[in-house]
């Protein structure tokens, strides 16, 4: 989440007008105050009365220079109209207050009265920190208002950054500035691209009020609301908000990132995609630790892993994810109601864990796992993977594996532990180690009509099948077996101790991980 801007390089990028048009705030006398001087005639080379241009026009050429509190207008020429103290100034015109703030222009029109200014014509604005070039720009001073239009480029000179938009204005009574339209601010360390921005001197926060494109880095941001409080240290993108990076897109209605602490927050309609690994993971809320880099995400959380041919769905009331003491292997922990799908693996537990070193999945707590017709119980089960195929399984303690032949007959092993391994993505081997018992429908070569029924114990046993159907089973130390007709076999006698059949509650489809049945 290290996507946020650099909070000196941002704000001095940002609030390059407050410089421009503090400048211009000193064309009046100390806030709050109204001044009543004239505009005065300093100095021209030739100065004659107009009367085409009305009553008490002045006409004033070559070096002319006008004065109005502690500010300085210069011109080639000017025309002055005393009884309405104003002036219109040609050629050269520039502004200068103070040490620092220098406006230039082709024409200005000023008006002492209402202290209303309006420079037009290749206006450059320079207070030895910023340059702003525009067509025209206005300052109504009396009603604390600046503005420009037609388009506006301001060049930072320390920061090296330009800002560029259509639109520019100025409240020095709230201290607001607003950029509008096609907003371009270019930075060494990001861009940004922009419909409407607005800027809060005093609190120095920025507010993105439109549709918004930041590039930082690598990484790229989109929102059409948001602010960044460089105090505070905190960004805030909301309204179809994302980051894109190189192995990582990150979605929601709201992202906020605490820079000083490095927590980073998602809020509703959450999707945090892995382009690598091909992993989408949707909710409802997340949160990430930059520190340690941990990250939980929780509400109606789905974690989807897309293979070759097939995806991998998985459901739990929260998902955690953090890195094992290597820093190296990233770990995630389902908690909670959890079930998963795939077309050839199913699953149900409490509580869930996958290492990302060995593609180890471990599940806790009453977990089911389902492979074709065979459903696996145990007290703990452990499944290894690679590229989303099952390579093998430990069922440990307790471990019963069953199959349903009808609603009335169920192929049965049973042992303490069990170690169950495929092949393309068949059950083809289960080793049984103490107490092994199976129960298994014999069937003639037509694998239709039934034998009988074998019963077998065993300590020990090796179980080889073939298309889900026991093909041989190898007894390692003290067997008993009998195949029994089925006429002759008590109903009871089929079912081992501890038997427990969950077709009812086995995932059918990728929506069936959000429904939950004890």
């Amino acid at each position: 989440m290290a996507f946020v801007l650099n909070n000196s390089t941002f704000l001095k990028g940002v609030i390059i007008l407050l410089y421009l048009f503090s400048g211009l705030s000193g064309y009046s006398q100390s806030k709050g105050k109204k001044s009543k001087r004239r505009v005065e005639i300093i100095s021209a080379n030739s100065l004659e009365v107009d009367p085409k241009k009305g009553k008490g026009a002045k006409r004033l050429i070559g070096n002319v220079v006008f004065k109005q509190d502690n500010v300085y207008m210069y011109c080639d020429s000017a025309y002055f109209f005393t009884k309405t103290n104003t002036l219109d100034a040609y050629n050269n015109v520039r502004i200068k207050q103070g040490d620092s703030l220098n406006l230039y222009g082709d024409t200005l029109h000023y008006n002492g009265n209402s202290k209303f200014a309006k420079m037009r014509g290749n206006v450059t604005l320079d207070n030895n920190q910023i340059i702003l070039n525009c067509d025209q720009l206005d300052y109504d001073m009396k009603n604390k208002f600046a503005y420009y239009v037609g388009g506006g480029t301001i060049y930072n000179k320390e920061e090296k950054s330009t800002l560029v938009s259509d639109q520019g204005y100025y409240y020095p009574d709230t201290e607001y500035f607003f950029f509008k339209d096609n907003i371009h601010l270019k930075h060494p360390d990001y861009d940004i691209k922009a419909d409407t921005m607005k800027f809060h001197s005093k609190s120095e926060i920025t507010y993105f009020l439109g549709p918004t494109y930041i590039v930082v880095d690598s990484n790229f941001i989109y929102c059409e609301r948001g602010k960044f409080n460089p105090q505070k240290k905190i960004s805030y993108f909301v309204k179809n908000a994302s980051i894109t990076s190189k192995e990582q897109i990150i979605k929601g209605d709201s992202i906020f990132y605490d820079q000083g602490n490095k927590i980073g927050e998602l809020f509703e309609n959450v999707s945090i995609i892995d382009t690598l690994e091909n992993i989408t993971i949707n909710g409802d809320y997340s949160k990430y630790n930059e520190v340690d880099s941990t990250s939980i995400i929780t509400g109606n959380v789905l974690l989807m892993q897309t293979f070759d041919t097939d995806t991998f769905f998985l459901h739990a009331d929260t998902l955690y994810s953090y890195y094992d003491s290597t820093r190296t292997n990233q770990m995630i922990a389902a908690y909670h109601h959890v079930k998963f799908y795939k077309s050839d693996m199913q699953g149900k537990c409490d509580s869930l864990f996958f290492s990302d070193a060995d593609s180890t999945i471990k599940m806790f707590i009453n977990p089911i796992m389902w492979s074709d017709a065979n459903q696996m119980t145990a007290d703990f089960i452990e499944i290894k993977q690679y590229d989303g195929e099952i390579k093998n399984f430990y069922l440990n303690k307790n471990a019963f594996i069953i199959s349903e032949e009808d609603t009335s007959k169920y192929n049965q092993i049973k042992g303490k532990d069990m170690i169950g391994s495929f092949k393309k993505n068949e059950l083809n081997r289960i080793n049984v180690f103490n107490n092994g018992q199976t129960i298994y429908y014999a069937k003639n070569d037509d694998h239709i009509t039934y034998i009988g029924v074998n019963k077998a114990v065993c300590n020990d046993m090796i179980i080889l099948l073939d298309s889900n159907q026991i093909k041989t089973i190898t007894f390692l130390t003290q067997p008993t077996a009998t195949l029994f007709p089925l006429s002759k076999v008590n109903t009871a006698e089929l079912i081992l101790d501890g038997f427990k059949w969950y077709g009812n509650i086995r995932p059918k489809r990728k929506e069936d991980v959000f429904e939950w049945k004890e």
